[in-house]
């Protein structure tokens, strides 16, 4: 089930809960930007596109939406992508030269509704003005994040998402600190794996940037929504990835395992 909530006057939340065996909970969020140009910020994933569907229209008339943040183009960013864009001949796709040149090789975009807006570059759409930004991590180069001026809110993609082994919560101030810290160390050991092999004082210049953003809002794929307020213990728990124990992932006995275990 995808469920909706709001973050602040003018955005949307869209959540899918997705449980992963042995690891926990992740959330997969896309957003909302209400106003005179209305923003979708990624298409939900494409195994709950009928549930995102009907998610999506109860917050916004989808004739009424002008642009798609595309922030990557992994599988659980793109679920409804071409159908909105059949659906609504305004929308238009903002992303990058790589970001279509990833989905020609599974579903071109119409190559006449795309923006390129790479990062430090900004678009204005009406009443907003949105700076795009490279997270500190990613799982997907072609990732993009952006601030958005108008309700100071930093969407951040995958980065400062959380693995939960409790379930989700409406709010990322609702977790403990060891809790999120945990959540997302392990997030970050798996999707941004990369990090390990990263100097770590490249990173924390990084974090320095983000902080810098000040935002009032953090805006994760995966994670609640999170006041502007902790962002510097997320930003913390990024800049411990690292050196942290890098994810042992499941081997063909474990795999095995689970199959007898399904059997039974």
């Amino acid at each position: 089930m995808v469920t909706t909530a709001t973050v602040t006057s003018g955005i949307d939340v869209l959540t899918d809960d997705v449980d992963i065996p042995g690891l926990g909970h992740l959330p997969i969020n896309a957003y909302v930007l209400h106003g005179d140009a209305p923003v979708l910020v990624d298409t939900g994933s494409i195994a709950q596109a009928a549930a995102f569907d009907a998610a999506l229209r109860s917050v916004v008339d989808v004739a009424d939406l002008r642009w798609i943040w595309l922030t990557h183009t992994d599988f659980d960013h793109i679920g409804l992508l071409h159908r909105l864009l059949a659906e609504n001949p305004e929308l238009r796709v903002i992303t990058t030269f790589f970001g279509v040149g990833i989905m020609g090789l599974f579903d071109p975009l119409p190559m006449d509704r795309v923006n390129f807006v790479n990062p430090g570059e900004t678009i204005t759409l009406a009443d907003r003005t949105l700076t795009a930004v490279r997270p500190p991590s990613f799982d997907n180069p072609i990732t993009v994040g952006f601030h958005d001026d108008r309700t100071n809110a930093l969407f951040s993609a995958d980065c400062f998402g959380a693995l939960l082994p409790d379930g989700l919560v409406d709010r990322a101030d609702d977790l403990s600190d060891a809790a999120l810290r945990l959540g997302q160390v392990t997030w970050g050991t798996i999707d941004s794996s990369w990090m390990h092999k990263a100097d770590p004082a490249v990173i924390a210049a990084d974090l320095d940037r983000t902080r810098a953003i000040a935002p009032s809002y953090v805006l994760s794929a995966h994670l609640a929504p999170a006041p502007g307020s902790m962002l510097d213990r997320m930003c913390d728990a990024i800049g411990a990835v690292p050196s942290a124990e890098p994810f042992a992932a499941p081997d063909q006995a474990a795999l095995d395992g689970m199959l007898a275990a399904m059997a039974g």
